[in-house]
């Protein structure tokens, strides 16, 4: 299955959800025809998207809007906070090429602030897939939930099968003692890849996929601070704001310290290239990750 097929299925059996997109069509390029009933087009208009979202929600619909996370997130941020947010509507906002995804692209289209955007609206929850297969699994829950979702859009081929989504609950792969890497989104492939190759040096890991940012597992973190020599946090994304951040309001509130190696954008945006260029460049390979964690536990 694919998102495409995800939506058309949705559509056909519940007349309510409506598709829109601010001329970002590359999600659902092959069945807009097929649900031309249940789709909109504004052009290039994120806010104008999101208020026509909020309007159709307020009657009945169940909007799922798609455009570039930067702008998304940032250009129509009032009307999120506003008209979705405060109002508490059931729309579900799709962002496109997040983080290290929009990999070529420059600045202004690197969406890596947009989870501490997003979480910091009442009312509105983030889901960070680690990829396709997370994706589809855990979106039919998302779709269906009351209340406002943003999503990191990404369509990445999975390392591993996942499991069924529970709200609010990460996922675990391994109960290690000596490490505990917390991710999430597109980078859980290289944390997968980085807890290989520790445990091929006998280091015992935990990974943990955050598929939720907002709202939280705090019992997965207080139980991997509670076990584990060193946390290590994995983001393609500002350290302001983002995993690192919640990390440290899950100790702070819990009275908690720990080791904490964190792995994430400081006062810079990452360096357009190729996607395996810029993660090796910025230094977000599995290799590069893992030698810096060995390192830090010598």
């Amino acid at each position: 299955m694919t998102y495409e097929d995800l939506i058309f299925e949705l559509i056909n059996k519940d007349d309510r959800y409506m598709i829109m997109t601010s001329e970002n069509r590359a999600a659902m390029r092959n069945i807009t025809a097929k649900i031309k009933h249940n789709f909109i087009d504004t052009g290039i208009t994120e806010q104008t998207l999101i208020g026509m979202a909020a309007g159709l929600a307020l009657r009945g619909r169940i909007p799922i809007v798609h455009a570039l996370a930067t702008f998304l997130t940032m250009r129509a941020f009032e009307f999120i906070r506003t008209d979705v947010g405060i109002a508490n509507l059931p729309v579900k906002i799709v962002g496109a090429v997040p983080g290290f995804l929009s990999d070529g692209n420059g600045p202004t289209h690197q969406a890596i602030e947009d989870v501490s955007i997003m979480r910091g609206i009442p009312n509105v929850n983030v889901f960070c897939p680690a990829d396709e297969d997370d994706m589809l699994k855990c979106l039919p829950k998302i779709f269906e939930y009351p209340s406002p979702f943003y999503i990191r859009y990404n369509n990445t081929k999975p390392v591993v099968e996942h499991s069924k989504f529970e709200f609010g609950k990460a996922e675990i792969f391994g109960e290690g003692k000596d490490v505990a890497i917390i991710v999430y989104g597109f980078l859980f492939g290289e944390a997968f890849k980085t807890k290989e190759i520790l445990e091929s040096n006998g280091i015992s890991v935990s990974l943990i996929n955050i598929r939720t940012p907002k709202p939280i597992d705090e019992n997965a973190i207080l139980k991997a601070v509670n076990e584990c020599k060193l946390i290590v946090t994995i983001e393609d994304h500002f350290i302001t704001g983002g995993l690192y951040t919640i990390l440290a309001e899950v100790l702070l509130r819990n009275r908690k310290t720990a080791n904490v190696l964190p792995f994430a954008f400081m006062n810079k945006w990452f360096k357009p290239g190729l996607l395996n260029d810029v993660l090796e460049y910025e230094g977000f390979t599995a290799e590069k990750i893992s030698a810096k964690i060995l390192s830090e536990l010598k």
